[in-house]
């Protein structure tokens, strides 16, 4: 899938989130709440120092965005498996709306696999807020329980995230990344010159 010896730096710390995510699961059955805990903040915090360093070297590409998502999203999934396991009474009671919160980021992804053939890579500065927002939720949660209010904080941004990420992928004939939202898509003359 990616050649080991053209990652750089930043891809990396995109490429741990990735091979930490087996041990990660077996903190989980071995019930290692806390070491699970400090391991996830960290592949957590390098998903920040991915972005922070192709930003600053300046190394930003394609190869890269899609490493980073892929990273983002499987961080995210095992976060949720721990917060099932750790903190399963609350899960449950707020079952039916954690679904309802995923239906549109799976049918978003649907739509993207079918349109490009591979996941999105916007990184909108909402898609940033909201995995910054899931981020603190998870890793508080894990350390001190639960809140409801940043649970609802999390469920409303990760909703209006996903529905900017597929608006945006109607607005795009083929598959870009780094689009900062709608606004900057809109102003976008690549997008214009390239649109049916």
């Amino acid at each position: 899938m990616y050649s080991l010896k053209k990652l750089n730096i930043a891809d990396w710390f995109s490429f741990y989130r990735m091979v930490a995510a087996p041990f990660l699961l077996v903190m989980i059955w071995l019930e290692e709440r806390w070491v699970f805990t400090w391991f996830l903040l960290f592949s957590f915090m390098s998903d920040a120092i991915d972005g922070f360093l192709a930003r600053k070297l300046k190394i930003s590409s394609a190869r890269g965005s899609q490493l980073d998502s892929l990273g983002d999203q499987i961080t995210l999934v095992i976060g949720v498996i721990g917060l099932w396991v750790f903190e399963k009474t609350f899960i449950q009671e707020n079952l039916v709306l954690i679904v309802l919160a995923f239906i549109p980021y799976f049918a978003q992804l649907l739509i993207a696999f079918k349109k490009y053939g591979r996941a999105t890579a916007f990184h909108t500065y909402l898609a940033k807020i909201s995995a910054m927002v899931q981020s603190v939720f998870i890793i508080w949660t894990l350390f001190f329980g639960p809140v409801d209010g940043l649970f609802h904080t999390m469920i409303v941004i990760g909703i209006l995230e996903t529905l900017e990420e597929i608006t945006l992928i109607f607005m795009y004939k083929r598959w870009v990344s780094d689009v900062k939202g709608i606004y900057w898509a809109l102003k976008d003359t690549e997008r214009k010159n390239t649109k049916n």
